[in-house]
């Protein structure tokens, strides 16, 4: 039996982040990942990206990971701008009016993933199982066991479960979770407009969901289209000619006509949050223990704090020889990502049930609140923080300093 300080269940960005930090505070560490990892190269460009911000830009350079990323495969935005189809309401971010050279990148995943396993690789103190399935969970007094389908069984003070929203290891271990089904799906695709992005990040609130046009290299976007779930059908059916036409019009032509496109994906979109994030010797992080609506793209970015944090929690447990898969230890993570994770689903909920909704009396509310804040510097201000991830009780890897941020 092979035994390491923890055993990280899950190498998707999340799982793979928290591996490193692991690694990087001098723990020994198991990643155990379903399936090998294809590097970017060799992988097809991939419509669904993610809109990183700058709390998790600072991870992955405190990580020593992000040069592989930018900026040859992440697209800076420095400006965002979100308005209703039901009026004149509109607000318009700049990361010019706080100082700040973007407001976050939009980054493919395979980019992201290959450059966290190109590290893990590199690492003394990390043992790959790949490909690899756990097949049981054993929580004991001064261990936890992970039996592997192969029959290998592994050890250690602490599992993390980074598997997913559909998280195996949480229902081996009967961890309860509440949450309910928004009734949309979102479609995602990589499109090329006639007008150009400006390095913009853009958002139209429709009555049934948003849609996000995120800048990318060379003039494309990726979209991120949330319908009520009995169109996506319809959507992913149409020709290009027809998906380009309705696209287009319903984005109300702000970036001229839809000209080129990749494929197209879509999945139902469900809340779901666990009702303890640990239990003795497991901890739950990123998807495995919250997912959230797509509307502002903070998902993965949430997931990356958690992998942050509770590697900082850890570390400072072995320092003063203290358990770090006791339960005394591991709240102390649970309290500090639960609450905030809460918070901003709940914004999220709210924003979406706000905009999502052809009521006349609340679509006057909307763009009346939309007005105000695009005329309120503070509020922008405010806003523009929060979006970047740098607002809150962040983990040191998210709280580097220039220095340190400008010598990796």
């Amino acid at each position: 039996m092979q035994h390491s300080d923890v055993i990280v269940v899950g190498g998707g960005i999340v799982g793979a982040t928290a591996a490193n930090a692991f690694a990087q505070s001098g723990l020994q560490v198991a990643l155990v990942e379903a399936r090998e990892p294809v590097p970017a190269a060799q992988a097809k460009p991939d419509p669904r990206v993610f809109a990183i911000t700058r709390a998790s830009e600072r991870i992955f350079r405190s990580l020593g990971v992000w040069n592989a990323i930018a900026p040859q495969h992440a697209c800076a935005f420095t400006d965002m701008e979100v308005w209703d189809a039901g009026g004149d309401g509109l607000t318009h971010f700049d990361c010019a009016e706080i100082g700040e050279s973007c407001l976050g990148h939009i980054v493919e995943p395979r980019f992201i993933q290959t450059a966290l396993w190109q590290a893990l690789q590199a690492s003394d103190s990390v043992r790959l199982h790949c490909p690899a399935r756990a097949a049981e969970v054993v929580s004991q007094q001064d261990s936890v066991q992970l039996t592997l389908e192969s029959g290998d069984t592994l050890s250690a003070d602490l599992l993390v479960a980074a598997d997913g929203a559909r998280s195996p290891v949480r229902t081996m271990l009967g961890m309860e979770t509440h949450g309910h089904d928004y009734r949309q799906s979102s479609l995602v695709a990589l499109v090329k407009t006639t007008g150009l992005h400006r390095q913009t990040a853009w958002q139209r609130f429709l009555p049934g969901g948003p849609l996000a046009f995120l800048p990318m290299q060379d003039n494309w976007c990726s979209i991120v289209w949330t319908v009520p779930s009995e169109e996506i059908e319809r959507l992913l059916a149409l020709d290009k000619a027809g998906f380009h036409h309705e696209l287009a019009a319903a984005f109300d032509h702000r970036l001229g006509d839809v000209i080129d496109s990749g494929e197209r994906e879509a999945w139902p979109l469900r809340r779901l949050h666990a009702e303890h994030y640990v239990q003795p010797r497991v901890a739950l992080i990123g998807d495995a223990a919250h997912a959230i609506h797509p509307l502002a793209g903070q998902g993965v970015n949430l997931g990356l704090l958690d992998a942050a944090a509770l590697a900082e929690v850890i570390a400072a447990a072995k320092q003063h020889d203290r358990d770090p898969g006791s339960l005394q230890v591991l709240r102390r993570y649970e309290r500090w990502r639960r609450g905030d994770n809460l918070l901003m689903m709940m914004a999220m909920d709210g924003i979406n049930q706000a905009f999502s909704n052809a009521q006349s009396p609340l679509g006057r509310l909307r763009n009346l609140g939309l007005s105000l804040v695009n005329r309120s510097g503070a509020a922008r201000r405010t806003f523009m923080r929060h979006a970047m991830g740098l607002g809150g009780d962040l983990p040191a890897l998210a709280s580097v300093t220039e220095e340190v941020r400008s010598s990796t």
